[in-house]
C-alpha cells in the first residue's frame, strides 16, 4: 500500500495562447500488487508439461487418477500399478493405461501470520517465503482445474478467502501486504474456519520450530487427516545448515554447532509426529518452497489421494 500525493498538472493549449493549472484531489491510497514471476514460471512451467517432479517431467494434468483417458505404451517411469496387462499380451510389448487426473478438487491454503513466521531467512521473511509459495500452488491449481482458498491467522482470522476456480490473483490481492504480528498462533482459528470444508488438500504454511510451539498443531492434525489429505509447509534456515557445514575455530563456534544440532532435531521431531499422523511434511529453502509444495500437490493428484 501506497500514499500518493496530491498531483499538480500544467497544460498548455495547441498555439500556446493558453494555459490551464489543475490540481487532482487530495492524497489517495494505492495498491501495489506483487508479480510473484517464480510462482507464475512454475503454474507455467507445469501448463506445458516441463515441470520436473521429484526427477522427472510430468505430461501435464494426467497421471493415475481414475478417469480412464487412453492406454499408450509404458515409459519408465510408469507406476506398476498402470500397467495394461492384456494389452501388453496382445501387443507383445508394454502397455500402460493412461488417466485423467480429477479436476475441480478443492485446495485450502492456511498461513501461519504468527509471531515465528517474521523470522528473517536471508533478505525475507519465513512469511513472504510462504504467501510465495502458497500464491504458486494456488496458481497450478488454476491450470489443473481445481479451486483454491485461502485462511491467513494467528491469533484471529486475519483473511479467509472461500475456495473458487482460477482463484489464485483472488489469493494474490488477499495476501499480498500480510505482516506478521508479534503474537502467538492459534491453529484452532484456522482449523475451525475449514471444519465444514468438503474432503480437501489443505496446505499448512507454518514453522516447525519444536514441540512445544507445535503442539495445538500436532494435537488437531489427527482430526484433519482424518477427512482431507493434509501438506504442512515450512521454509528451512539456511542459518542451521551453514553453522554446522562451518568449521569451529573457537569453543564458542561447538556451542553454536550444538545449538544447531539441537534445533533441527526438535524440528524433525515434529516433522515425525505429524507424519505420524497422517500428514506429509515438505521442508524446503525459501527459494525453493513453492516448487516443493507443487510437487507434493501434484503427487496428491496423481495418486488420488485428492
Amino acid at each position: 500500500r501506497h500514499t500518493v500525493g496530491a498531483v499538480a498538472a500544467r497544460a498548455r493549449g495547441p498555439l500556446g495562447l493558453g494555459r490551464w493549472h489543475h490540481r487532482l484531489e487530495a492524497d489517495r491510497e494505492v495498491l501495489v500488487y506483487p508479480d510473484l514471476p517464480a510462482a507464475r514460471r512454475l503454474a507455467l512451467a507445469v501448463r506445458s508439461g516441463r515441470f520436473r517432479e521429484e526427477g522427472r517431467l510430468t505430461r501435464g494434468p494426467l497421471g493415475l487418477g481414475t478417469d480412464f483417458e487412453s492406454i499408450r505404451e509404458y515409459v519408465p517411469d510408469d507406476d506398476v500399478r498402470q500397467v495394461n496387462w492384456r494389452a501388453t499380451q496382445r501387443l507383445q510389448r508394454p502397455m500402460s493405461n493412461q488417466f485423467r487426473v480429477e479436476q475441480d478438487r478443492q485446495v485450502l491454503l492456511l498461513v501461519d501470520a504468527g509471531r515465528l513466521m517474521g523470522a528473517p531467512l536471508d533478505t525475507r521473511t519465513r512469511l513472504d517465503a510462504a504467501v510465495d509459495a502458497a500464491v504458486a500452488v494456488a496458481l497450478v491449481a488454476d491450470v489443473v482445474g481445481d479451486r483454491s482458498g485461502v485462511v491467513a491467522f494467528d491469533r484471529v482470522l486475519r483473511r479467509q478467502l472461500s475456495a473458487r476456480r482460477a482463484g489464485g490473483d483472488a489469493i494474490v490481492r488477499a495476501l499480498f501486504d500480510l505482516e506478521p504480528v508479534a503474537e502467538e498462533s492459534d491453529y484452532e482459528v484456522a482449523f475451525r474456519a475449514v471444519e465444514g470444508a468438503k474432503r480437501s488438500l489443505i496446505v499448512v504454511f507454518t514453522d516447525l520450530l519444536e514441540e512445544g510451539a507445535a503442539r495445538p498443531l500436532l494435537d488437531a492434525m489427527p482430526v484433519l487427516t482424518r477427512k482431507h489429505e493434509v501438506i504442512v509447509a515450512s521454509a528451512a534456515d539456511p542459518g542451521l545448515a551453514a553453522v554446522l557445514r562451518a568449521r569451529p575455530a573457537a569453543v564458542a563456534d561447538v556451542y553454536a554447532s550444538a545449538v544447531a544440532l539441537d534445533v533441527l532435531a526438535a524440528r524433525e521431531q515434529v516433522a515425525h509426529r505429524l507424519r505420524a499422523a497422517g500428514a506429509r511434511v515438505v521442508e524446503a529453502p525459501a527459494g525453493a518452497l513453492g516448487a516443493a509444495c507443487v510437487r507434493a500437490y501434484l503427487a496428491a493428484k496423481a495418486s488420488a489421494r485428492l
